[in-house]
């Protein structure tokens, strides 16, 4: 007969597994983000990009340049290794930024993914969102898509 202690451990690890095995890996979140926001290339801006792997898979060819921030210097050394180990450093690249001004000119970026925007706001992505550019945000564990409008003077 198995022990109380053996029963809860076992629990935690089926637990465990069941979360591990139903998160999607990269390379599948990138092209269910890439498919929702509908963009056929331009400047990809990764918010809080944390190990780069999920930036790496967000270059789907080559009419995209992927730009991974974070607040985090490790976390800006670890996506940079794993981008280099794939042979995508250029193509895709990773940034320290200070967590809420964007380094980027108005209207420039074509999309915007983050799971956590941290304390960048809405009128900041906005700013640098070209018009038709989208924000693919994470808010309250739902994926919602932002469609920057075309200006009406243009």
């Amino acid at each position: 007969m198995m022990s109380m202690r053996n029963t809860l451990v076992l629990s935690l690890c089926m637990a465990l597994g069941a979360v591990t095995a139903s998160a999607a890996p990269p390379g599948q979140q990138a092209a269910k983000i890439l498919k929702a926001a509908d963009v056929a290339g331009g400047l990809v801006v990764h918010l809080n990009c944390g190990d780069g792997k999920l930036t790496a898979t967000l270059r789907a060819g080559d009419s995209f340049l992927v730009h991974g921030l974070d607040t985090d210097a490790a976390n800006v050394t670890k996506a940079r290794k794993h981008i280099a180990a794939l042979g995508l450093y250029g193509k895709v690249s990773v940034a320290r930024f200070g967590g809420k001004n964007l380094p980027y000119a108005d209207n420039l970026v074509q999309l915007v993914v983050a799971e956590n925007i941290g304390k960048v706001s809405m009128a900041e992505i906005t700013r640098v969102l070209s018009p038709r550019g989208v924000a693919y945000l994470k808010q309250d564990g739902k994926w919602t898509k932002t469609l920057k409008p075309w200006p009406k003077d243009i």
